[in-house]
């Protein structure tokens, strides 16, 4: 009953969190500087943390040793506008210019291995089909065959938990209420972090954010829904 979290910082990564340390009896989390623009979301992770702790203490006796990867070549060859200082648009492909090609397949296969040597072989990730960007690696078929490949690869069963794939952020919001109710509602509001520009200057009703981005835009429209 160990678990790997993929945890960025962000609020779905944050709910996932919340999702596994409720069913798991020792998690681990994970989370990967790839040269992100919003690298701030990294820096939330620790007082996030902490507070869970303070809000949960029985979830706190679950959590054990936060892991941070270093991937910034990844940023160096993806020339995105989550690692460039660039205007967020689609691209010629159909695809937002947010998306870093091979970004989560790269994310699993580094978690997997970590998971290799600390003793765990269940990974939760956020990755979701129904609020998504278009994303090709959010997709339920593309995750499937990732792990089959990682299982193949190191010889040993590999399974990935996607608690939020068909919720949309409203439902991600009400997911949270369940796990953790109001004091974790308001601990992703408050500490988590989404948008793309790495803005914190104003608290929103929803968190964080420049509020013109396409995360701040699908937060704030998520937490819409879930408020009303």
């Amino acid at each position: 009953m160990r678990a790997g979290v993929l945890f960025s910082g962000g609020q779905d990564s944050t709910t996932c969190l919340a999702w596994a340390l409720d069913r798991f009896d020792h998690v681990e989390t994970v989370g990967f500087h790839y040269g992100q623009r919003h690298a701030v979301e990294m820096e939330v992770r620790d007082a996030f943390l902490a507070k869970l702790r303070a809000i949960r203490p029985d979830w706190g006796a679950k959590l054990g040793e936060d892991h941070v990867v270093g991937l910034a070549g990844l940023g160096a060859i993806s020339e995105t506008a989550l690692t460039r200082d660039e205007e967020i648009e689609m691209g010629e492909s159909g695809l937002p210019n947010t998306f870093v090609p091979g970004r989560n397949l790269i994310f699993l296969n580094y978690a997997a291995a970590l998971g290799w040597r600390r003793g765990f072989s269940t990974l939760v990730a956020g990755m979701c089909e129904a609020d998504f960007s278009g994303y090709p690696d959010c997709r339920a078929d593309t995750l499937d065959a990732q792990m089959r490949a990682i299982s193949l690869g190191m010889d040993r069963e590999f399974t990935l938990h996607t608690p939020l794939m068909h919720l949309s952020k409203a439902g991600a919001w009400s997911l949270a209420r369940e796990l953790g109710g109001d004091a974790l509602v308001e601990l992703i509001r408050t500490d988590s972090h989404t948008c793309y520009l790495g803005e914190r200057g104003e608290l929103h009703d929803w968190g964080y954010g420049c509020g013109a981005c396409p995360a701040c835009e699908l937060r704030a429209r998520g937490w819409a829904d879930f408020a009303a």
